[in-house]
């Protein structure tokens, strides 16, 4: 595969018309190519209604599509159904979702939740809560320095007092991917639920529920190239069966009574209000585009010779510390790294004014960062997609020298 050439930059208007940006924050959110804004527009200029709500054709339409794209959803990932795919606002309306509302039915006083130090601030406040709430632990699981979680590891973490396990897919700092199926067989070992948060992983890699051993998974659309708003949640129906709705109000009942309410079948429980209906409708299009237009397999092996090339780079500058795993083909598009003596803030400034985008900051992972021992909490993050090419990466590695050289001198 020639990294040197790009067939995807057109498809991407912001790219396309901005070549002067090498935009390598995909982890925070993907850039939409153009069927998904097309896709957007579309819904409203043909079938802009509610849906649900109407017995009229274009309310009719509405409907329609958002059944289009659950079912699609439920292919992409696997799912044996599509009415169990619930539509959220992001990963972390789906996370909260599960901690709010599933886990007050099986955690009480002196059970555990089991989730990792890798997590994002999304998977760790909610079971915080849950836990605070119900008088329950919270037990991390800590990885070697590269990321790994052994077996030993897992084996002392997850025991009889263990009622739900919460892990990432693939990390968001370290990218590398956690072994969801071991932590799943653990779990489902001594009786608990496994909930995989994949936000990095759909838009990296071939996701399936029951390879994984997923009991609930969550990810965002707008990390997958769709408009930002739109959250995935699916879960074992007999366990959404049992969960209360986490919002209330229109839509999510069967019937209403001055006094009390019954709820609606699953899915529509857990969608009160008017959804974005637009936005499911280019998420479509954008998992169309994906697993279509460009096929997961070619996604994966682009993505993988621009992390080698980019981490092969990196490695030729003496101040660059890598986080994460030294074996290119354990990052899953993110590399964090630091500047060694320069804030990761004055990093990302300065590559900005090159039109070289990055994340700095702690990445709403700070327990991580602290338990590396990352001095003030902070690091650099380039995070690539199949978009990119081999030049993001060279105009990466020149702005890192010369902020080396603003703050330290050229040689």
């Amino acid at each position: 595969m020639d990294i040197r050439k790009n067939p995807y930059r057109a498809d991407f208007p912001l790219l396309a018309s901005h070549p002067e940006i090498a935009f390598l924050d995909s982890a925070a959110t993907a850039q939409r190519p153009a069927c998904v804004l097309d896709a957007q527009r579309r819904f409203y200029e043909t079938m802009n209604a509610n849906p649900l709500r109407g017995l009229y054709s274009l309310s009719v339409a509405a409907t329609a599509a958002i059944a289009d794209v659950r079912a699609q959803v439920a292919t992409l990932i696997g799912a044996p159904g599509a009415r169990d795919v619930i539509f959220t606002r992001n990963t972390s309306e789906s996370l909260n979702l599960v901690a709010k509302s599933f886990s007050p039915c099986v955690l009480g006083p002196g059970d555990e939740v089991a989730i990792t130090i890798m997590e994002h601030h999304s998977n760790l406040i909610p079971w915080q809560e849950a836990c605070r709430a119900a008088g329950a632990r919270l037990v991390y699981l800590y990885p070697e320095k590269d990321g790994t979680l052994t077996d030993a590891e897992i084996a002392e973490k997850i025991g009889p007092r263990t009622k739900i396990v919460s892990a990432a897919h693939v990390s968001n700092v370290m990218g590398c991917e956690l072994p969801a199926r071991k932590l799943a067989d653990a779990a489902h070992a001594v009786g608990a639920v496994m909930v995989v948060d994949a936000a990095q992983s759909v838009p990296h890699l071939r996701v399936n529920v029951d390879e994984l051993g997923a009991d609930f998974l969550a990810f965002s659309g707008h990390k997958a190239m769709g408009p930002m708003g739109v959250g995935v949640l699916w879960g074992r129906h007999d366990l959404l069966e049992q969960m209360p709705p986490m919002l209330t109000g229109g839509e999510m009942i069967d019937s209403v009574r001055e006094q009390d309410a019954t709820w609606a079948p699953v899915p529509e429980k857990f969608e009160a209000g008017t959804q974005d209906a637009a936005g499911i409708y280019a998420t479509g299009a954008a998992l169309s585009y994906l697993t279509e237009t460009v096929g997961l397999d070619a996604v994966a092996a682009r993505e993988g010779e621009l992390v080698a090339y980019a981490m092969e780079r990196l490695s030729e500058l003496g101040f660059i510390d890598l986080i994460g795993p030294a074996d290119a083909a354990r990052h899953h598009g993110v590399i964090s790294f630091n500047v060694r003596g320069v804030h990761p803030h004055d990093v990302a400034s300065i590559l900005d004014a090159s039109g070289v985008c990055i994340r700095a900051g702690h990445h709403c992972a700070q327990p991580l960062l602290a338990w590396l021992g990352v001095e003030n909490l902070a690091c650099c993050r380039a995070s690539l997609a199949f978009y990119n090419d081999k030049n993001d990466v060279d105009r990466l590695v020149d702005g890192l020298t010369q902020v080396w050289g603003i703050f330290h001198g050229s040689d």
